[in-house]
């Protein structure tokens, strides 16, 4: 195996390189990446209000509210399941157009609810319109995402395909971070406010995606790639290396389902504790954040530790990553998920600026720790011609954990960081770093059951 340079290992090449490869992306690439970090923005920024606009425009309890959000964050992982597929059979193009359609029509909802005159409270008019905006969104994203990633796919080579989707994970929590700066705003106009101008944006987004993504950048772009590779990539996708398919068998899917295999199973739901914390991101942390530190800065400008988390991971991931390549998996499955889940103790120490600066910063290390070798090993130990049945189940427990964090997170922050009236928000966050740090243990207890199959690539 040949030695690696310094400059390949380099954390500062890995930070720069997406923004050089930006500038150097082909116009089809610009046509996903910039309307993607457009979205990026849109979306974590809409999010990290919607339990907040739930409670003041809509009237629900915090109870309601996390569920609400949950509506939208695991219906999008749901909806990807039904219609992912579309861009296969629409093209890329035509499936990014409608789901930004989609999209527009969802926030328009969302905005224009608290000015129709409705009612509030739990199934009353505005709630219903509201659910109707989630709904549309919901539906669009699970088309954007997957076409985008698609497109990705399709508009790259094996020597580029790296770069291209290092670019839309970057360019992502980038704009993901953006809504850092939304305080004046919000603090002007209001929540609702502020969603009329995310939904200007995902606008934006459209026109951007119809003016570069024209037809014929597409198919010319498309049609290079072929003619590099010798394949069309198109359809390669679909074919198994020459096999022919076998008559459908319930039987053989459950045979050869991913999560027949025990250790794999185990494994990936293993991890739906420490996972808990990336959901709380949203559910938990800006009403947090506003009640707990209500009288400071930082509970006045809540945005600011909200949407941290984006621009630590698009700073930390490639360092990280640069310097523990060459790490087993498992050891750093381990380290990784016990540096995310132990920093939660530290809000048990209270409500100070130095306990969430140490809990963001450390959590999101943390994060970008196992977060990637979690994939790496989902891809490697599929087997061959398999790896996309893998990579989508991989994905199964994040629709879960999303779904059952966001049935408790309200009563939580009922009981211990109301909105009035006294809280313990050091017993909240007390139970849930036990929660995250079951992960750690587990991983640590099934050492010798699982360990010894992580071996990948750079292990050998």
């Amino acid at each position: 195996m040949p030695e690696e340079t310094q400059e390949t290992k380099s954390p500062w090449k890995e930070i720069v390189q997406p923004f050089i490869d930006l500038v150097r992306a082909p116009r089809a690439l610009w046509g996903i990446n910039l309307p993607y970090f457009l979205e990026g923005f849109v979306y974590f920024g809409i999010v990290g209000y919607l339990a907040m606009y739930f409670n003041e425009y809509v009237g629900l309890s915090d109870e309601w509210a996390g569920p609400m959000v949950g509506a939208l964050t695991y219906g999008i992982t749901f909806s990807m399941f039904f219609f992912g597929g579309l861009a296969d059979k629409w093209g890329v193009r035509r499936a990014l157009l409608v789901a930004f359609c989609l999209m527009i029509g969802g926030r328009l909802l969302l905005s224009g609810a608290p000015f129709t005159g409705l009612s509030g409270g739990l199934w009353s008019p505005m709630h219903f319109m509201a659910l109707l905006g989630i709904g549309l969104v919901v539906l669009g994203y699970g088309m954007y995402m997957p076409a985008a990633y698609t497109a990705v796919r399709q508009f790259t080579t094996p020597k580029t395909a790296a770069m291209g989707f290092a670019m839309l994970y970057a360019l992502m929590n980038l704009g993901g971070w953006l809504p850092t700066f939304f305080s004046p705003v919000r603090k002007a106009i209001g929540i609702s406010g502020a969603f009329w101008i995310y939904t200007s944006i995902t606008l934006v987004a459209l026109l951007a995606t119809w003016l570069i993504l024209k037809k014929k950048v597409v198919l010319e772009t498309i049609a290079g790639v072929k003619a590099e590779t010798g394949t069309d990539v198109s359809k390669a996708d679909d074919e198994e290396e020459g096999n022919p398919k076998e008559p459908f068998s319930v039987w053989r899917w459950l045979r050869n389902h991913p999560l027949a295999d025990p250790k794999f199973a185990f494994f990936i739901f293993c991890l739906i504790p420490v996972q808990t914390l990336f959901a709380h991101n949203w559910l938990t942390l800006p009403m947090y954040v506003e009640r707990a530190y209500r009288g400071t800065w930082i509970g006045t400008n809540f945005e600011v530790a909200v949407n941290f988390n984006p621009l630590l991971i698009f700073i930390l991931v490639p360092i990280v990553t640069a310097l523990t390549q060459k790490r087993n998996v498992y050891n750093m499955m381990i380290l990784g998920t016990f540096v995310m889940a132990a920093p939660t103790f530290l809000l048990t120490l209270g409500a100070t600026w130095w306990t969430l600066l140490g809990y963001l910063v450390l959590m999101t290390i943390g994060e970008a720790m196992w977060q990637p070798r979690f994939l790496q090993y989902a891809a490697e130990i599929a087997p061959k011609g398999r790896t996309g049945a893998y990579m989508g189940v991989a994905q199964f427990p994040w629709f879960l954990t999303k779904v059952i964090t966001s049935l408790y997170s309200g009563w939580f922050l009922a009981n211990y960081c109301p909105k009035e009236g006294e809280t313990n928000t050091e017993f909240m966050w007390f139970v849930y770093g036990l929660i995250a740090i079951s992960s750690c243990v587990m991983l640590v207890l099934a050492r010798g059951w699982l360990g010894k199959d992580f071996k990948t690539k750079a292990d050998i």
